[in-house]
């Protein structure tokens, strides 16, 4: 196993560290460039941003060789009982249908509302193909078999939602792609100690990769964006994943260990979604964008981006952790870490908190 997540990892990394400076200048050639014409954007001067079609490159290829070389060995089964080869299939087909809708969007701009019909129709994909949350487990209580039109739907909000999430914290160079790759690492960690099927490890190993050929580019002060394109296959990938590697798990801790992973981008969505109806007193205010992510109150306290960047890598690095020690060792320990680095973080607080960036320091 060690083997094909080595492989997995190096094919996907060099794979999206060569691919993605052609991207840039493809994204240059078809006009998907990200000017400043707002006070929401960060960046000071024209960006390309397809670099999501380098992480999808190197994701694909990575997957792709090792699907061939282990069916040729026979150190996986695509067509046993959990049917692997008809979800991967639809995975990919959903992935092509969102990279396609956002492809489209960081091109030429299209809708909210369109975006998310891509999105709706790219998860309703792997729900027909027999990726689904089928199972929950209630801590202290009992085992609950889901209803399938409830699990259904429930899926579909799960595979809408982090691709949503992780699309939204796109605000900062590096931020989406370092946050989805600290959340892989865990997942990685989480998967390998619960036997998860080893589909879900390669799958999440790949996606690491793709991630970390790519950030060199990304972060601060970054080359390309990952644009659209990239941060809905993030989000997108980590929820399907996510799904597969608690796939016949019946322990309540894996069930929620992902969310646990996914704490950061999950809560500054469901923030954003409270602080944009209570702001503009409609549903519809949901879909317009505003400053109040995380990121912008961050910058707004007089951070530069990599000083909001790392805290913010912090954070999600503490909740990944606090997942992995919860499925580890247990509650108890789980909990005296967490109280441990709050009480860190409060002794430094007024270091930390109050840090301003150098006059001479230049932002893109």
């Amino acid at each position: 196993m060690w083997g094909d997540i080595a492989i997995a990892f190096m094919i996907a990394f060099i794979t999206a560290f060569v691919v993605t400076p052609y991207t840039i200048k493809f994204a240059r050639k078809v006009g998907a460039v990200d000017r400043p014409k707002d006070e929401r954007r960060i960046n000071k001067r024209p960006m390309p941003r397809l670099g999501g079609l380098a992480v999808i490159a190197g994701f694909t290829v990575s997957i792709i060789y090792l699907l061939i070389i282990m069916s040729i060995e026979g150190t996986i089964n695509l067509n046993g009982e959990e049917n692997y080869g008809i979800k991967l299939i639809g995975f990919f087909i959903g992935a092509v249908i969102l990279g396609i809708t956002c492809f489209i969007d960081d091109v030429k701009n299209i809708p909210a509302l369109v975006k998310l019909a891509g999105q709706i129709l790219a998860a309703a994909v792997v729900v027909a193909t027999g990726t689904r949350i089928d199972n929950i487990n209630i801590p202290f209580l009992q085992f609950y078999e889901l209803n399938e039109i409830f699990s259904i739907i429930l899926t579909i909000g799960w595979i809408i939602g982090i691709t949503n999430a992780i699309n939204l914290i796109d605000g900062l160079d590096g931020l989406s792609s370092g946050i989805t790759l600290i959340a892989c690492l865990s997942l990685i960690i989480i998967f390998s100690l619960n036997d998860s099927p080893l589909i879900a490890i390669i799958l999440i190993t790949a996606l690491a990769g793709s991630l970390t050929g790519f950030l060199p580019f990304n972060f601060n002060p970054a080359k390309t964006f990952i644009g659209d394109t990239g941060s809905n296959f993030l989000g997108y990938c980590l929820a399907v994943i996510s799904i597969l590697g608690i796939a016949k798990t019946y322990t309540a801790i894996v069930i929620v260990a992902p969310l646990i992973v996914l704490a950061l981008p999950v809560f500054d969505t469901i923030w954003a979604i409270i602080r944009r109806v209570i702001t503009g007193k409609s549903i519809k205010a949901i879909i317009k964008p505003d400053k109040g992510h995380l990121h912008h109150k961050l910058i707004a306290k007089g951070y530069t981006q990599k000083q909001a960047v790392f805290i913010l890598y912090g954070i999600s690095a503490t909740c990944g952790m606090f997942a992995i020690i919860l499925l580890e060792s247990g509650i108890f320990k789980a909990i005296s870490f967490a109280l441990m680095i709050i009480a860190a973080v409060a002794i430094g607080y007024k270091n930390i908190f109050r840090i301003k960036p150098k006059k001479k320091e230049e932002e893109n």
